[in-house]
């Protein structure tokens, strides 16, 4: 995949994606249940967007 094709996701997006809140997000990150940020300043992270998508299709693989 080249940098050209990476697109990410900040965490008002990623909410909305997963339909979880912020906290629950972040407990599922440190749980291993959940794609790691990537730091994108001092104070801002975000998500590549095809790790949230490959999250959300490994859950709909397991119902």
């Amino acid at each position: 995949m080249s940098v050209e094709n990476i697109r990410l996701l900040r965490i008002r997006d990623v909410t909305a994606r997963v339909c979880m809140s912020k906290p629950t997000i972040y407990l599922k990150i440190k749980a291993g249940d959940f794609p790691k940020p990537i730091t994108i300043g001092p104070k801002a992270v975000a998500w590549v967007e095809s790790e949230v998508n490959a999250w959300l299709l490994q859950r709909m693989n397991e119902r």
